[in-house]
């Protein structure tokens, strides 16, 4: 098992993760860090649907990412993808909000299913792992997760919140992953 021992012995995964962090640096040229923070968003309800692409977004709760306002409105999204989607069309999808109205965003790590902060997490693209809709962008905590999912999953790159452009989403959506 991945548990600490009664006598603060480190867990498997944890050594394993500071035996590859360097080489995650190595490999990745991204700086090995000690992962994005979580961070408090509200659940998905059995109504709530993707602003984006319309599907409910409570079954898919490996995949949810939130926006959460100032204000408590939350939107939810099936996935990263559709989420970067919002994010870099806010007047097309927000219904009038803004990113200086924002207090979070969230989306959910692939490994721990915990929900991290957006823009400190990492994304692998070009993966054998598909999301609700497709081909998506797999959010990871650190750079050693991505290291990890790219070499598991046939990953392709690894992005940081700022890379993300439109045309990479469009290329997404038609399976493209330049």
């Amino acid at each position: 098992m991945c548990r600490r021992s009664n006598f603060g012995a480190p867990s498997r995964r944890g050594v394993l993760r500071g035996l590859t962090a360097g080489a995650a640096f190595a490999c990745t040229g991204l700086p090995a860090r000690a992962g994005a923070p979580t961070v408090q968003t509200p659940a998905p309800g059995p109504k709530d649907v993707c602003p984006v692409c319309g599907m409910f977004v409570q079954p898919y709760p490996m995949w949810t990412a939130t926006v959460l306002f100032a204000d408590g409105h939350a939107d939810h999204f099936d996935g990263a993808k559709d989420f970067f989607k919002y994010w870099l069309d806010m007047p097309k999808y927000a219904r009038g909000r803004t990113r200086d109205q924002v207090k979070a965003i969230g989306v959910t790590d692939y490994y721990a299913t915990d929900r991290i902060d957006a823009r400190a997490a990492l994304y692998v693209v070009g993966s054998d792992v598909l999301g609700p809709m497709g081909h998506e962008l797999v959010p990871q905590a650190d750079a050693a997760d991505a290291a990890e999912f790219t070499k598991d999953h046939k990953g392709r790159r690894i992005l940081r919140f700022d890379e993300v452009t439109a045309a990479l989403l469009k290329g997404l959506d038609e399976g493209r992953f330049e």
